[in-house]
């Protein structure tokens, strides 16, 4: 069954949400982050994705005291990203209570370095984030893009034994039009074994749904729950 992992995106402490990666689109939907962790938890939610978006923005990590509280008040386990550009960010998030980190423009800019890292902490910590824009890989909180077509920038790095790919359809991303379930498809023909969690798009449990009859093995979301699109209630069978 596929894996449920909401969404927390953070500005200044606050949980918001952005359509494709405009911060002119920022809506507010709670002043404490906290808060809405704790009602998934209470829900049955066991994971959940968290994104410093001042950190993609400013290119180091700002909002790790929230994640802290988080951490602190809540036992889920949290998979962190954002901002993450050098040891000290990586450090800070570990630290803060991050079980995992998405690292996105690190390996499209500094392979090595994610090399490094996917060594040292494994490949169960480490996550790729491939956030893609047709078909090319997105860096720098998606104000940047790259060279690097998605297929082989997936493959280059499953070989080097990458398990766990956060794959953002940026086009799809906070507009509540459905996923890109065809792209995922064609991901998991070619990667069967890839922990992928599908990003961007969710706008119904019809969604989900789909997805999980796809096999696409786990799925990121927020924007749907936070305009009642999604009822807790309605994820209950997948968080058993």
């Amino acid at each position: 069954m596929i894996e449920i992992i909401p969404a927390i995106d953070i500005i200044d402490g606050k949980c918001v949400r952005l359509t494709k990666g405009d911060y002119d689109t920022k809506k507010v939907y709670n002043e404490d982050p906290v808060e809405v962790a704790k009602m998934f938890e209470a829900n049955g939610v066991r994971r959940l994705h968290t994104v410093d978006l001042d950190g993609a923005k400013s290119q180091h990590i700002v909002n790790y005291r929230t994640i802290e509280r988080i951490a602190e008040y809540t036992n889920l386990i949290i998979d962190f990203g954002g901002g993450i550009k050098s040891h000290d960010d990586l450090d800070i998030a570990f630290a803060a209570g991050a079980s995992m980190v998405t690292i996105g423009s690190v390996a499209v800019k500094q392979p090595e370095l994610f090399d490094e890292w996917l060594e040292k902490y494994g490949a169960d910590r480490i996550i790729l984030g491939a956030d893609v824009k047709n078909g090319l890989i997105s860096i720098n909180g998606w104000k940047e893009e790259g060279s690097d077509k998605l297929m082989p920038f997936l493959d280059r790095y499953v070989s080097k034994g990458v398990e766990n790919v956060l794959c953002t359809d940026i086009s799809k991303d906070g507009m509540l039009q459905g996923p890109a379930i065809d792209l995922y498809k064609s991901i998991m023909k070619v990667h069967p074994d890839m922990h992928l969690i599908a990003s961007g798009g969710v706008s119904s449990i019809e969604d989900i749904i789909e997805l999980d009859e796809a096999g696409i093995p786990a799925v990121v979301f927020g924007k749907a729950i936070y305009e009642g699109r999604i009822k807790m209630d309605e994820l209950r069978p997948f968080l058993q």
